[in-house]
């Protein structure tokens, strides 16, 4: 692979679409394929690709944002898939999906095209304004000499670390993700709280947040916690999915888990009551909603 690899990106939705436009700002040049037009991305200079085929045969480095391997699979086969154009290709995996799906995919990949093909998985946190502002946590895992160069095609987008072999960094996800569900638990929970003690919210996240309970986290949320909105920026019901991948590595490794198993099922009790497609900032309704229900 040259030292500047020509960049392609596959999967524009909610995080994809900005990584794409820090991507393009900062290699000049990129190609692009999607479900529907991208007209900003190709007067901003981008390339369309008319198939995947076609995406995979012009690129080195190959970025999904995809919402997991199966949509990535279906881009994968057929006579206009990725496997069908692909020649030298690092494919850059930025879904959370689970560690051991991911590691069975690449070495998929490697026989079927005689190593050509190379896995990186690069999750992400900070959301669509981190994606936006170019603040994510890239959490990388593979062979050293790929991470490197995921490194240098994502810098743009946030900081890259490379945690370990292929699939550490969904197991790094899967860590985030316990912290982030657990935290906004206890904050939806402490609000109530606090509210039917009569307490001001607002002074009370502000004096907190300076203190042990203060977070990024917390600091996004406290706006949404305080006035109740939980318009939606990072659904509630993703973590469902990405809570069972943490389960998973807990039951690979061993670990006999305290905060896992209730915090699946505060989750699957926040999509069951019909609360999953708002924010995780829902936490707050969630737990004033269960008095009658729960005891």
């Amino acid at each position: 692979m040259s030292t500047s690899p020509v960049v392609g990106i596959v999967g524009l939705g909610a995080m994809g679409r900005p990584v794409a436009d820090r991507l393009l700002a900062a290699h000049g040049t990129m190609h692009i394929h999607a479900r529907s037009p991208q007209p900003g991305l190709i007067a901003a200079g981008a390339s369309w690709a008319e198939t995947p085929r076609q995406l995979a045969s012009r690129v080195d480095v190959l970025v999904t944002f995809l919402p997991d391997l199966p949509q990535l699979e279906e881009l994968l086969a057929g006579a206009d898939g990725i496997l069908a154009g692909a020649g030298d290709l690092l494919l850059l995996i930025g879904s959370t999906s689970s560690a051991p799906s991911v590691r069975s995919l690449a070495a998929r990949l490697s026989a079927q095209t005689d190593g050509r093909i190379r896995v990186v998985d690069c999750p992400v946190s900070g959301g669509v304004d981190g994606a936006t502002a170019g603040t994510l946590s890239i959490m990388l895992g593979g062979a050293a000499e790929d991470a490197a160069v995921a490194a240098s095609v994502l810098s743009p987008c946030g900081t890259p670390v490379h945690l370990g072999p292929l699939g550490a960094g969904e197991v790094a996800k899967a860590c985030n993700q316990l912290v982030v569900s657990a935290t906004i638990l206890a904050l939806g929970e402490a609000t109530v709280l606090a509210e039917r003690s009569g307490l001001d919210l607002d002074a009370l996240w502000t004096l907190l947040g300076g203190g042990y309970a203060g977070s990024n986290l917390l600091d996004s949320r406290k706006h949404k916690l305080v006035s109740g909105d939980d318009s939606p920026s990072g659904m509630a019901q993703y973590m469902v999915k990405d809570l069972r991948f943490a389960a998973d590595i807990a039951e690979a490794t061993g670990t006999a888990a305290v905060l896992l198993p209730t915090l699946r099922a505060a989750f699957d009790e926040i999509v069951a009551t019909g609360l999953g497609d708002r924010d995780i900032a829902v936490s707050r309704r969630f737990v004033a909603s269960r008095d009658t229900t729960a005891r």
